[in-house]
């Protein structure tokens, strides 16, 4: 019988490759057909390694969710930069790849972020979604988040509406 090692790391350098295709991925997952397909290829298409390795130890954590030899997952978070919400933290990106979606492996990355966030006295924490991504939304809301605010951000002609949650 062979078992699989789950962990979580910091993100290196090394990472860059697969931080990219699990952007790739779940973000087409998450958002074809809610981001008009140009501006989503071109957002993609900005988000290669090279961008990653210059965000990799940048100011904001960057964890990775490995499974095995492979990240599969990362999320991205840090002091609030929405200053009309009221939370001290937020995350900014929690993404994994398509084929480990639903099997609890978010939860454990969301979970993981509220406890280093707490260890750093860092209760409140907010995170936006788009409206539409309804997958996303039910992630947020069975983790405990409410609705605290709404905005709308407009992309290649078409509006995107988006909500905040509210965490702690």
């Amino acid at each position: 019988m062979s078992t699989q090692v789950v962990s979580m790391r910091r993100a290196r350098d090394q990472d860059a490759g697969m931080l990219s295709e699990i952007f790739d991925a779940a973000w087409r997952e998450a958002y074809q057909g809610i981001i008009p397909g140009v501006a989503l290829d071109r957002m993609l298409a900005r988000r290669g390694p090279r961008w990653w390795r210059s965000t990799i130890g940048r100011n904001r954590p960057l964890v990775v969710l490995e499974l095995g030899e492979s990240v599969i997952g990362y999320v991205s978070y840090g002091r609030c930069r929405d200053r009309s919400l009221k939370a001290e933290g937020e995350i900014d990106e929690i993404y994994l790849a398509p084929t480990y979606q639903g099997l609890g492996y978010g939860t454990r990355l969301f979970r993981a972020v509220r406890n280093d966030l707490a260890d750093r006295e860092v209760r409140r924490i907010a995170v936006w979604s788009l409206t539409e991504n309804d997958r996303a939304r039910d992630f947020y809301e069975r983790m405990g988040g409410r609705v605290v605010a709404e905005s709308c951000d407009r992309i290649a002609g078409a509006e995107l509406h988006k909500v905040a949650y509210l965490f702690g």
